[in-house]
């Protein structure tokens, strides 16, 4: 009798050690407008790798690529309501939280890729991400979409004057839309998942984005011409649901940064090695490709700069913080 009663004892133990190992266990849901196969898919699923790796099973993350869950700001909403736990978007976006985000959406900003780096790892950055918590959202890492191109269904782009009136596709937020407007051209902001169907439509005449998202979003099927302005370049955040995180243990919480940190630099690694071919791939696929030349380059700088005063004006403190440290950079 006596040792049943040890067995059932026993057996209730382990059931009861089960059942909490089990309530730890999480599923996690990851949003991204860029589909399987771009870099940026390529990090998220590589960041679900490691979350299960470092949390020895115990976490899973289900990437959802292409926008299959909506566009940002509805994924942004979702992620603060924490039924999406997990958001990759272009850091600008989050403007609409933040005001200071707007600075990663100003023209010429970085040089190079480099400057970005040490721009976004460095204090900087964490502190803009720190802002988020206030919104319901912990800002973990940022990874690259990389320098903006133009592409249209009309003409080659060779000058400045060759952007007027063409109906461009822009972020949905207003440095973009302002933007658009000092070259002379008609902005039409849109969520990115409508942005396909809108030029095989001919409802826009173009868009402006990285090389690899053109090519991953096969935007040279209803595109013929890719002006390579490299006007704009994008960090992207990884951001997760602060709601979700409060219910996490410290341990658990440095699990998803060391894989954020971790994937990060795994990302823009695999993107930046990709951009190269990801041009050639755009001409065999049909594109007419012109470059700007420097001095066409140095009036698109000047159209711009009206607009940059115009926006820096709202957030002149994180305007003149970006550029204090860009200046330490470039000595």
């Amino acid at each position: 009798m006596k040792r049943l009663f040890i067995k059932t004892v026993l057996a209730t133990v382990a059931l009861a050690a089960c059942g909490f190992a089990a309530a730890q266990e999480r599923t996690f849901k990851f949003a991204l407008q860029n589909p399987k196969g771009h870099p940026l898919e390529v990090g998220a699923s590589k960041f679900a790798e490691l979350v299960a790796a470092k949390s020895g099973g115990k976490f899973k993350v289900n990437v959802f690529a292409g926008g299959t869950l909506g566009g940002d700001a509805a994924n942004v909403s979702a992620l603060q309501g924490g039924t999406i736990e997990f958001v990759m978007l272009n850091s600008g976006i989050l403007a609409s939280q933040v005001k200071d985000f707007e600075v990663f959406d100003f023209p010429f900003l970085f040089a190079n890729a480099k400057e970005a780096d040490a721009i976004v790892d460095g204090p900087f950055g964490q502190k803009l991400h720190a802002k988020l918590a206030d919104k319901g959202i912990i800002g973990l890492a940022y990874t690259e979409l990389g320098f903006r191109n133009i592409t249209n269904s009309k003409k080659p782009i060779n000058t400045v004057e060759d952007l007027a009136g063409l109906k461009l596709r822009v972020i949905p937020n207003a440095i973009n839309v302002d933007w658009v407007k000092a070259v002379g051209a008609n902005p039409t902001p849109l969520a990115f998942p409508e942005v396909y169907a809108a030029l095989e439509q001919k409802a826009i005449d173009g868009q402006e984005n990285p090389l690899s998202v053109i090519l991953a979003n096969k935007f040279f099927e209803v595109q013929k011409n890719l002006a390579v302005t490299n006007h704009q370049y994008n960090p992207q955040s990884i951001i997760f649901s602060k709601k979700v995180w409060d219910s996490l243990t410290p341990a658990d919480q440095k699990v998803l940064q060391d894989a954020a940190k971790e994937a990060s630099a795994f990302q823009r690694k695999v993107n930046r090695d990709k951009s190269a071919d990801d041009l050639a791939e755009l001409k065999k696929a049909g594109m007419t490709v012109t470059e700007f030349s420097a001095a066409e380059q140095a009036k698109l700088r000047d159209k711009f700069k009206p607009v940059i005063d115009k926006h820096g004006a709202a957030i002149s403190a994180t305007v003149a913080e970006v550029q204090a440290e860009l200046a330490k950079i470039r000595k």
